[in-house]
C-alpha cells in the first residue's frame, strides 16, 4: 500500500477524528497495528494557526512518519496556504476534509457541505493539489457518499479529484444528513474503487475483524479506515490485521497490557495538553477504556471527579490491578461472549 511515495506498512488506517485522533493517541494507534493515521483536521483560518488549538493539532514532535495532516475550509487560496504552512512544520501528506458531518463545520460550508458544492469543491482540490505537487507532497480527499439520500454525488467528485491529481480517496459509507447514524453501505465505495486507478479507502462500521473482511470483500478497497471503534480499543488494528492473514481471532489482551497501553497513553496526553486541560480531556479516553468492564460505570463516576493527573492515574492503576486480580486478560463484553459462544 502506498500513498504517493510513502509506502505504508499495512492497509489499516486510523480516522482523522477531531478531539481524538492528536498526536499521543495517532501513537498509540500505530504502536498497535495501525499503518497510516491522519490527524484531526486543523483549520484554513491563518487567524487561528497560532491558538493553542491548533499548535497542539499541528505537533507531530517523535512522530512516525509518513505524517498526514488534515486540512478543511471554504476557500481555495486559504486551503492552498494552510497546505504550504502544515507542509513547512512536517507534513509529508495533506488531507483534504470533504467528509466531516458537524452542522458547526457544515453550517460553514465546509467538510461535507462542500460535496453540494462541486465546483468548489473542485477548486479547492486543484489549488491543494498546485501548492502540493511541487514540494512532492501528495494529497489525499476524504467524503461521504454525498449530502443526503437523493445526492450520492461520492463517484462523480473522486473521478474529478483523481484528474486533478489527488493521490487516493476515502469514502465513509454514508451520507452527511446521516451523520454516524443507520448502516453505512459500501455499495458507493465499491463503485468508486471501481471507477478508480488510485487507492480507494473504505470507512464506515469497521468495528471487528469479520466486518474489516466483509468490506473488503464487497468494496475491493485497498484500504480499511477505522474511526470510533478504535476508541477505546485501540488494539483493534492488530487484531483485524491478525484475522485479515489468518482467519483466526487473537485472544483479548491481557489486562495488565491494557494497564500499560493507557497508563503511557495518558502521560503522552498530559505531556501534550499540560496537567489543567489533560485531564478533563483525558477523561473520555479513560472512559472509552473502561465503558464494558466489571465495574467500569462506577469508576468512570468517581474519575470524572479527578482533577489531579497523579490522582487520575492512581485512580486507573488501581482500577486495572483489582481487575487483574481477577482477570488475567480482559473480559470480553456479554454480546461478544455470546458471539463467541454461538461460533463454538
Amino acid at each position: 500500500m502506498r500513498i504517493g511515495p510513502h509506502e505504508l506498512p499495512n492497509r489499516l488506517f486510523v480516522a482523522p477524528m477531531a478531539g481524538v485522533t492528536d498526536r499521543p493517541f495517532r501513537q498509540l494507534c500505530r504502536r498497535l497495528g495501525a499503518g497510516y493515521a491522519v490527524s484531526e483536521m486543523v483549520t484554513s483560518r491563518k487567524d487561528l494557526w497560532q491558538s493553542l488549538k491548533t499548535s497542539r493539532r499541528a505537533d507531530h514532535t517523535g512522530e512516525p512518519g509518513p505524517i498526514a495532516v488534515q486540512i478543511a475550509g471554504t476557500d481555495a487560496p486559504m486551503m492552498a496556504e494552510a497546505a504550504a504552512y502544515n507542509i513547512d512544520r512536517g507534513a509529508q501528506i495533506i488531507d483534504i476534509n470533504m467528509g466531516c458531518p458537524a452542522k458547526k463545520v457544515c453550517n460553514k460550508w465546509a467538510g461535507s457541505a462542500l460535496m453540494r458544492e462541486e465546483p468548489l469543491a473542485l477548486q479547492i482540490i486543484e489549488a491543494v493539489v498546485a501548492t502540493c505537487a511541487p514540494r512532492g507532497v501528495p494529497v489525499t480527499l476524504k467524503m461521504r457518499t454525498g449530502w443526503c439520500d437523493t445526492e450520492r454525488n461520492a463517484l462523480r467528485l473522486a473521478r474529478a479529484a483523481e484528474s486533478a491529481g489527488v493521490a487516493m480517496v476515502t469514502v465513509h459509507g454514508r451520507t452527511r444528513e446521516q451523520g454516524y447514524s443507520g448502516q453505512a453501505e459500501h455499495a458507493t465505495v465499491a463503485a468508486v474503487k471501481a471507477a478508480l486507478s488510485i487507492p480507494v479507502v473504505a470507512n464506515g462500521d469497521i468495528d471487528s475483524p469479520e466486518a474489516a473482511a466483509a468490506v473488503l470483500a464487497r468494496t475491493g478497497a485497498d484500504a480499511l479506515m477505522i474511526g470510533r471503534a478504535a476508541q477505546g480499543r485501540p488494539w483493534i488494528f492488530r487484531e483485524i490485521a491478525h484475522f485479515l492473514a489468518t482467519g483466526e481471532h487473537l485472544p483479548p489482551p491481557a489486562t495488565r497490557e491494557v494497564q500499560a497501553w493507557l497508563t503511557t497513553h495518558l502521560r503522552d496526553h498530559y505531556g501534550l495538553y499540560g496537567e489543567a486541560s489533560g485531564v478533563r480531556s483525558a477523561r473520555k479516553h479513560i472512559g472509552w477504556a473502561v465503558r464494558t468492564l466489571p465495574g467500569g460505570e462506577a469508576f468512570r463516576a468517581v474519575m470524572n471527579t479527578l482533577d489531579d493527573a497523579n490522582a487520575q492515574l492512581r485512580a486507573v492503576s488501581t482500577f486495572f490491578d483489582e481487575l487483574a486480580d481477577t482477570h488475567e486478560r480482559l473480559p470480553l463484553p456479554a454480546a461478544n461472549h455470546a458471539v463467541l459462544r454461538e461460533r463454538a
